[in-house]
């Protein structure tokens, strides 16, 4: 009997510590999932800002920051198990250079792209770029193979973390010259100069199917992480392309891109 006790007990024990590596591992993977939305949203822009103007990029570039900041707060604030601790040390660090990297970006995208100091900025947010190749380098490395290996020696299949590769191109974006040239093309002015009516209108706004209401509150019901779900009408006479929407709430933004939208 007492050795169906201890068995018993065991078998309970290595269940709950499975369950808490494979919440880890789900935790890590939502936040690296969102990590490349906010990657991609910030590079696409970088690379055809379109019709943004200066005012507009700073504050979507700012909105970037934030994303990341977030990122880094959850990372911190992980229920990381025992087993899991060296991973999750490096993987703060990894997030701590994206965080960083974004809050310099960040703080001299105003000067960058204006007339005094812009030489001084650009090179800054270039040297950025390469704190973004560290991290991405140490996630591979070390982060990424050491939370699997810890997810495979306890039996666990099916929940091992992604990639996460937030600078998409270090053959260019570590080139101080692109950067710059990325940057003199945010003007406000369309690249596509397509004449006639142009204009996009926000339709509506919903949570798991639910609609919002503006100046209002709605209760919503959701099982797991909500959905956000926007909806967006081309009012204009022309195909737009490249169009960011992002959503912020309690001081968190999240962000989406349409590809295309045809008129109407």
């Amino acid at each position: 009997m007492l050795i169906l006790i201890v068995l018993g007990v065991k078998g309970c024990l290595d269940a709950r510590a499975r369950r808490a590596l494979s919440d880890y591992a789900r935790n890590v993977t939502q936040i690296v999932d969102e990590t490349q939305q906010t990657s991609k949203a910030f590079f696409a822009k970088l690379s055809d800002p379109g019709s943004l103007s200066v005012t507009e990029f700073v504050n979507q570039v700012s909105a970037d920051r934030s994303a990341m900041d977030n990122y880094a707060s959850r990372i911190d604030g992980l229920d990381t198990p025992g087993d899991m601790s060296h991973a999750q040390n490096s993987l703060e660090l990894v997030y701590e250079l994206r965080s960083g990297a974004m809050n310099e970006i960040a703080e001299k995208m105003s000067t960058a792209l204006g007339d005094v100091g812009s030489e001084q900025a650009r090179a800054s947010v270039a040297r950025q770029m390469r704190k973004l190749l560290a991290s991405d380098e140490l996630y591979a490395a070390v982060s990424r193979p050491e939370i699997n290996d810890v997810l495979a020696a306890n039996g666990i299949d099916g929940s091992d973390v992604p990639k996460s590769v937030f600078l998409p191109d270090e053959t260019k974006w570590l080139d101080e010259g692109e950067v710059s040239a990325a940057l003199d093309s945010v003007t406000g002015s369309s690249t596509s100069s397509t004449p006639g009516v142009h204009g996009l209108g926000l339709i509506g706004t919903s949570i798991g199917g639910t609609e919002l209401v503006a100046e209002s509150t709605t209760g919503v019901l959701s099982e797991g992480t909500p959905e956000v779900e926007v909806t967006v009408q081309n009012q204009g006479e022309s195909t737009e392309n490249g169009i960011n929407v992002s959503v912020t709430v309690n001081g968190n933004t999240l962000q989406g891109t349409i590809d295309s939208i045809g008129a109407g």
